[in-house]
């Protein structure tokens, strides 16, 4: 069956479909001379809910509703993998849309109304069907040829407590999430064989709910982002870029078994699978002085977010702590720029762990919204060492796209910080420039694949200045 199979990705997603929670009803058609039988289905996934499936295995010819254009798609391959396992009951009767496709083959004629398209099978999608060599079933084990009745439809629930239960839960959404990535790099590869300039706005649009429907958000949200990377300048290095990240994250999901667990971790939750709360509150709490050395709220989809970091003097280590409110809700205001906290820090599990939530609060070391800390501007670090922490980081997550510095004795120009490049919205930072005069200063920035965007400074008297 997986020889059938147009490509590697079509295989491995294949394998996956193959599973019988995927699918909301199936069933084998017996036919007679040399109809050779119907083999049908209905698979759960993509933006339409279901897609209908069906084999006949007389020539064979298949058939999708699915908008993949592999032929045969993962689908087919799938209820072929699970008919040849034995796990595909006879039915009495086939679905009408299904029904059609026992037509004996007689000729050119039939087999030209088995490739008329989605009429000739009652579905709605773009066929796909293909000719092979016959199909035929293991007469020694007798696979495909089970005793019990046809199977009823029957949902599929991925929420713990349901009939499948909690691991079978957490199987059906990584089954899911395979096929959306199976497709997402066939997708990258058609973009990049097709050329960079063809693909259009709708085009992203499309892929990033099908990765929704997939239930992964994470991979999704980066999709979306990507009509914006098009109209930036230098708009083919930088979207090239991203689709080398993406079909990285791809590649990586689908071999995450060989993968070292923290990186294995981080490609998970970049894919969109979430830590409980108190799971990372059960982990190692990091207690160190925190430095606030800046923040950014953000608004996406009508959900504020609020992104605040931090820097340990003692252990040197950054932190990020995110918190999110609905439309008329305030933002956690607790972290003031410019402050420094006794706090135990519990960091989100992963190869190069940033996100934090706050564990446990000492006494402070200085009230909140006092005008500057009582130790001075944090310790920095010159431009190399935060060039090689940032090339640390990296190395451990490729797909990092922010992390916090403090840089010391820098001097900040129009389009540079102590020799780096800004990002291009933050060029020109007069304020910044203004509190230099150009003198060197402590400066408090976010690093991003773009440049840095200075977030914080300290003036001659040691008094925070925000930017």
């Amino acid at each position: 069956m997986l020889a059938l199979a147009p490509d590697a990705p079509s295989r491995n997603a294949a394998q996956v479909v193959a599973a019988p929670g995927r699918w909301v009803a199936y069933g084998l058609r017996a036919g007679h001379g040399a109809a050779g039988g119907v083999v049908f289905g209905e698979c759960l996934g993509g933006s339409s809910g279901r897609y209908q499936a069906c084999v006949h295995l007389g020539e064979p010819a298949y058939q999708c509703t699915c908008p993949g254009r592999e032929s045969p798609c993962e689908h087919v391959l799938g209820l072929l993998l699970l008919w040849s396992s034995g796990g595909v009951p006879e039915a009495p009767y086939a679905p009408e849309w299904a029904e059609k496709r026992l037509t004996p083959a007689s000729g050119p004629a039939a087999r030209s109304s088995r490739a008329a398209g989605p009429e000739a099978a009652g579905g709605q999608g773009e066929p796909a069907t293909g000719q092979g060599p016959g199909l035929r079933r293991d007469a020694a084990t007798g696979a495909g040829v089970p005793s019990e009745p046809a199977r009823a439809p029957r949902p599929v629930t991925s929420q713990p407590g349901g009939p499948r239960g909690r691991a079978g839960g957490e199987s059906a959404r990584h089954g899911r999430v395979a096929a959306g990535l199976a497709e997402l790099e066939r997708w990258l590869a058609d973009q990049v064989r097709q050329g960079l300039a063809s693909t259009a706005e709708h085009d992203w649009d499309g892929l990033a709910k099908r990765l929704v429907d997939a239930q992964a958000p994470g991979v999704a949200g980066v999709v979306s982002r990507l009509a914006g990377v098009r109209s930036e300048p230098g708009w083919p290095q930088r979207l090239l870029e991203e689709y080398a990240l993406l079909d990285l994250l791809a590649v990586a999901y689908r071999r995450r078994a060989e993968l070292p667990a923290p990186l294995a971790r981080t490609v998970l939750s970049r894919c969109g699978f979430p830590v409980a709360r108190e799971e990372v509150l059960a982990g190692p709490v990091v207690r160190d002085l925190w430095d606030v050395i800046g923040r950014r709220d953000e608004e996406q989809d009508r959900l504020a977010s609020r992104r605040v970091w931090l820097r340990g003097r003692q252990t040197g280590r950054p932190a990020l702590v995110l918190s999110f409110a609905a439309p008329g809700q305030e933002l956690d205001a607790s972290l003031v720029t410019g402050t420094t906290v006794d706090a135990g820090l519990a960091f989100y599990p992963g190869a190069a762990p940033l996100r934090a939530l706050v564990a446990t609060r000492h006494q402070p070391v200085e009230e909140p919204g006092a005008a500057a800390p009582a130790q001075g501007p944090p310790p920095g670090l010159g431009v190399d060492a935060a060039l090689d922490e940032v090339a640390e980081a990296l190395a451990g997550d490729p797909w990092t796209d922010s992390w916090p510095l403090v840089l010391s004795g820098v001097v900040p120009e129009r389009a540079a910080l102590g020799g780096l490049p800004l990002h291009p919205r933050a060029r020109d930072p007069w304020r910044l420039i203004a509190v230099s005069g150009g003198r060197p200063l402590t400066v408090a920035a976010e690093w991003t694949p773009l440049g840095l965007r200075p977030l914080t400074t300290w003036d001659d008297d040691g008094t925070v200045v925000t930017l």
